[in-house]
């Protein structure tokens, strides 16, 4: 009877401790368990770009177990807590142990701790050292242990652990020891992230690399004496150097990066379109220009994929962060004159408006258009000039003129079509000088208008704001320009620009994939005496395409429409600008469009050749030559009426030239019914 009373009261008591237990454990007032993390801008692949510190100005990383390499976390187990997946947050075992050793010692010597017991020690911020903060430590692991699950208490230890001065978990702490992300690691780097958070500051490598060594290389002798570790591994893990110096975080893109964290500055990752190991090969080529450049000049640039219209690399100063050379500065979106870089986009629209070609000669002369008397950059002139010729020249005559035929309202209306932002002093209405750089843009408009030349025509949304023809003609004119040095001939097609008073360097080119675009100068706009697009910028534009991945892509053939003649087999009113194509008959007779409308909106019936553009000329001399985005369509030269199915919706430039020259034409927006 007495013993079933002892029996029922031990029950009793055990049912009261168990309920008391609980209601301790349930009881207990977790911390807060997030932490404010550093954060992360990455490149297409999810590879770190660059990293911002924290709030609390810790270097800090989202990881998860999935990110880490698996030997660390074996490793970590093995070394840290055996018992993890199975105990409840406390192991009895290793207390008992602990207990022990503390008891004979007469002190703290061994503290017990499982993995979830540490974690609660990090989101406490109490210490151990006293047997109060130990039994705090034990409720706060059990009370963990019932809410989070054992993947989620992992993560708070993979994002939380100290490795010493202001790095807290494994992912930053990879990044600024061995300078890589953390899931890759060998033995040794394991093995090292294992041993640090035991005594952080105590190990640091770059203060103390042999305590550190032998710590690191006991959590490898009970890995290899527990089975975790292949023994034959062993002695080349430990043979291992210790890094001696922290690595710091990346920044690559820096103002790009920078930018999309502003933008959003509450989002905890950016993911960027550029390819890190392109940003890389960028940033070097400019770092090392920096070097060769004159004192405070800089330098940008862009890659772009013009197939899809990534952004490749962008890099906004050629030391980005730096006080020197304006670091500070993107100058990727600084506003500057372009120089002649402009002239490619006055060409296309001549050719696309049937205005000329690039065998039509132009005058190379001193001329005065309106009291404005451009001079060439070397103050000589050729004469009589091919447009093929006076491109790949960059003579500024011949520019003007003919951007005195299209008027630079043309010019500017399709520059803001492609998505540049043109700017002129006091907003005013950009003259002929637009041609020769008389208007701001800056490097990213200049790389989105190449972008469009190298589409053949077409803007990053699909739509035609060039006739394809037009788009080809130039790009070949370009592939043939003189290159500086060694550079490759005739596979990229490309254009410089110096702008007035010797301030800022381009060169902006494509081939079949990539567009690259360059610029250098000083970002408070001084005058750099001998700087040039051609000497400073090209080499620099060329050393970028040597970089992409893949080597060159060769420029596209023409298009099946393109009139590929010799200046003696152009129709006559295409040979010559200028004077000789303005007639001094008394019989001739100025011709017009009366159908379509300049600026019209057609909608068309039917599909395929079906839907049937249809244009009317009035008065006129035949006979006379249709065109369409600058290319001649066969049609019958003594028609007045003239008929054209077009590929599809989208922007085109209808042109009829007679026998003296005259010419009209109607710009109209196609679309189908």
């Amino acid at each position: 009877m007495r013993g079933r009373r002892i029996a029922a009261g031990l029950a009793i008591g055990l049912a009261v401790g168990g309920f008391a237990l609980d209601r301790w454990i349930d009881t207990a007032d977790l911390p807060p368990l997030e932490a404010p993390f550093s954060t992360v801008v990455t490149d297409a692949e999810g590879a770190p770009l660059r990293v911002f510190l924290a709030a609390d100005d810790r270097w800090r990383l989202p990881v998860g177990a999935e990110r880490v390499d698996a030997g660390f976390l074996v490793q970590l187990i093995a070394y840290e807590d055996r018992r993890f997946w199975s105990h409840p947050g406390v192991d009895p075992l290793a207390l008992a142990r602990a207990a022990l050793d503390s008891l004979l010692a007469g002190r703290i010597v061994s503290g017990g701790s499982t993995l979830t017991m540490q974690v609660a020690r990090l989101i406490d911020g109490g210490g151990t050292g006293q047997w109060r903060g130990k039994l705090r430590q034990i409720r706060l692991a059990l009370a963990l242990e019932r809410r989070l699950s054992k993947a989620e208490i992992l993560q708070i230890y993979l994002t939380r652990a100290p490795y010493g001065g202001n790095i807290e978990g494994v992912r930053a702490a990879s990044m600024s020891w061995f300078g890589k992300d953390a899931h890759r690691l060998s033995p040794g780097e394991a093995a090292l992230l294992v041993a640090l958070p035991q005594a952080p500051e105590a190990r640091r490598p770059d203060r103390a690399p042999l305590v550190a060594e032998r710590a690191r290389n006991g959590v490898l002798a009970r890995a290899a004496a527990l089975g975790v570790l292949d023994p034959t591994v062993l002695p080349h893990a430990m043979a291992e150097p210790v890094p001696r110096r922290r690595t710091p975080f990346p920044e690559h893109a820096w103002h790009l990066a920078g930018r999309a964290v502003a933008e959003d500055p509450a989002a905890p990752v950016h993911r960027l379109p550029v390819d890190l190991k392109m940003q890389i090969g960028l940033e070097h080529v400019l770092a090392a220009a920096a070097g060769r450049l004159p004192p405070g000049v800089s330098a940008a640039g862009i890659v772009i994929d013009h197939r899809s219209g990534r952004l490749v690399a962008h890099a906004g100063a050629a030391l980005p962060g730096a006080t020197a050379r304006g670091g500070f500065i993107d100058m990727s979106r600084a506003v500057r004159s372009p120089g002649s870089a402009l002239k490619p986009f006055v060409y296309a629209l001549a050719f696309a408006d049937g205005r000329a070609h690039p065998e039509t000669r132009l005058e190379d002369r001193p001329t005065d258009f309106g009291g404005y008397a451009p001079v060439n950059f070397d103050g000589g002139y050729r004469g009589a000039v091919s447009a093929r010729e006076a491109l790949q020249l960059s003579l500024n005559v011949p520019a003007v003129a003919l951007l005195d035929e299209i008027g630079p309202a043309r010019l500017t209306a399709f520059l803001r079509r492609a998505g540049a932002v043109p700017r002129t002093a006091g907003d005013a209405a950009p003259g002929l000088a637009a041609a020769l750089g008389g208007l701001g843009l800056s490097l990213e408009d200049l790389a989105r208008l190449y972008a469009v030349l190298a589409r053949g025509g077409v803007d990053g949304g699909g739509d035609r704001l060039l006739g394809a023809a037009a788009a080809w003609q130039v790009s070949d004119i370009l592939r043939g320009a003189p290159v500086p040095g060694l550079a490759p001939s005739g596979r990229i097609a490309f254009k410089t620009g110096t702008s007035y008073g010797y301030r800022d360097a381009w060169a902006i080119g494509h081939d079949g994939a990539h567009v690259v675009a360059i610029w250098a100068g000083r970002p408070d706009a001084a005058a750099v005496p001998g700087l040039s697009g051609f000497e400073t910028a090209a080499p620099l534009m060329f050393e970028v395409f040597a970089r992409i991945e893949g080597g060159l892509v060769p420029l596209p053939p023409p298009p099946s429409d393109v009139l590929l003649v010799s200046h003696a087999e152009l129709p006559a009113p295409l040979r010559q600008l200028g004077p000789v194509r303005r007639p001094a008959k008394a019989d001739a007779v100025p011709l017009a469009l009366v159908y379509p409308p300049d600026g019209a909106v057609l909608v068309l019936s039917g599909r395929g050749a079906a839907a049937r553009l249809v244009a009317k000329v009035q008065d006129g001399r035949a006979p006379f030559t249709w065109m369409v985005d600058g290319a001649v369509v066969p049609w019958d030269p003594m028609a007045r009426s003239f008929v054209w199915t077009p590929d599809g919706p989208g922007h085109v430039t209808v042109t009829v030239l007679d026998r003296f020259g005259h010419a009209a034409r109607a710009g109209v927006e196609l679309r189908l019914d």
